[in-house]
């Protein structure tokens, strides 16, 4: 697939600071939030966030931008990087192209931005990519899966496109292949497969097709929607005469909860399945009591599962923020913390945080600690070198994990 404001004023501010860091933005999404007592004659570096903060993915979005902060205001209270004060800005891209450049744009021009964690979908980030790129900016994705945003778009001949560009997160290559085998081990030999026509749905509906089909699995039928659109029934009844035992959707939660939703109204009872795009308590929601029995496979393992996590999520619940840290909180922690391991190196000697850019992309290639979601470390392309995929199941309406992997 796959954002978010951080400094200290001084004394007189300090009961501001810590509100807006409990509670997380409220109000101008655009603007800083500021934690942490660094002293009021620190220099300021900042990290921006970029991801959509408001529309139908503002839940998972909103995940990304809290945990930023919450890396943050930790650098800051223990004084991570000395003589430095360090910032969030936080910029909506509403998940859009168009707009998601203009906010890479945006962050480009402050002088102060060092990193930037984003984007959510790989779509954007294709287009904020030369922008980062141009500033000598680094920019870690907690959540783009697209496989041609490190390694091009010639799979046999990998070329990395930005050397600024790097993800926590795994590919669709990686979870294409583990939902391939998860259903053929379920006995689920036939499926349909419909995407939404993004760059995310497009490429994850076609590395599970590859896979499912060199697994022993037959595909019976292969169709699109439109993501503005609301009534699937035309693509249901395409798709039902075929007689799928299950459904693979490529896309986001806003449009396969209402389509796992009407599958089954439309007499298509049968799961419907997808990748980390739906793997989202709002899914259960728009999907309504029909979709126990729907799958989706998420990057890495469950939060919840490691001590690094609880303490993640503990720390995240006592901030208070106003909204949960989602699929991509985690991940995004982590991308921040990169990005703050690599401000150690950069910002030492700097004479201020523009200048520091280019180091900082060349220390967060170095990087390497142990993270939320395992070690964080990148290989030749910036792509992460954990693999490890898990597949849920919506069981009393809720997503509960059945199996984790790594396919590396």
């Amino acid at each position: 697939m796959a954002q978010r404001s951080v400094m200290t004023m001084g004394a007189s501010l300090l009961v501001a600071s810590i509100a807006l860091a409990g509670c997380g933005s409220r109000g101008d999404n655009s603007g800083d939030t500021n934690s942490g007592d660094t002293g009021g004659n620190a220099k300021v570096a900042k990290i921006g966030v970029i991801a959509p903060l408001s529309g139908d993915l503002s839940a998972l979005g909103k995940g990304i931008q809290h945990s930023v902060e919450l890396a943050v205001k930790q650098a800051n209270d223990n004084k991570t990087i000395p003589g430095w004060t360090l910032e969030v800005e936080a910029v909506d891209d509403e998940g859009k192209a168009d707009v998601g450049k203009n906010g890479a744009t945006k962050l480009a021009g402050d002088d102060k931005v060092v990193g930037v964690v984003g984007n959510l979908n790989s779509s954007v980030s294709q287009q904020t990519q030369p922008v980062f790129s141009a500033a000598n900016i680094v920019q870690i994705s907690p959540a783009n899966t697209g496989p041609s945003l490190t390694r091009g778009a010639d799979p046999s001949a990998p070329a990395r496109p930005y050397k600024t560009y790097f993800r926590t997160c795994t590919t669709d290559i990686a979870q294409g292949g583990f939902a391939a085998q998860f259903l053929i081990d379920q006995g689920i030999k036939t499926v349909a497969t419909i995407h939404d026509k993004k760059t995310y749905g497009q490429g994850l509906v076609k590395y599970f097709t590859d896979a499912y089909k060199a697994a022993g699995g037959k595909v019976v039928a292969a169709e699109t929607i439109n993501p503005d659109e609301s009534n699937y029934a035309p693509v249901v009844s395409k798709v039902a005469p075929s007689k799928p035992g299950a459904v693979y959707y490529g896309g986001e939660y806003p449009q396969g909860g209402p389509l796992s939703k009407q599958m089954k109204a439309g007499g298509l009872n049968v799961p419907l399945m997808g990748g980390d795009g739906i793997f989202d308590p709002k899914f259960i929601e728009l999907a309504g009591s029909t979709s126990n029995g729907d799958l989706a496979t998420s990057v890495g393992e469950p939060t919840e599962n490691s001590e690094a996590g609880k303490k993640f999520l503990a720390d995240y619940e006592t901030a208070k923020y106003s909204e949960p840290s989602a699929a991509y909180g985690g991940y995004s922690y982590d991308a921040a913390n990169a990005i703050i391991e690599a401000l150690k190196v950069s910002l030492k000697d700097a004479k201020d945080a523009k200048s520091a850019r280019q180091p900082t992309v060349d220390a967060v290639g170095k990087v390497s600690f142990d993270g939320v979601t395992g070690k964080v470390s990148f290989d030749e392309y910036g792509d992460t070198l954990v693999k490890v995929i898990t597949g849920y199941k919506v069981e009393g309406g809720k997503w509960v994990s059945v199996k984790s992997a790594n396919v590396s």
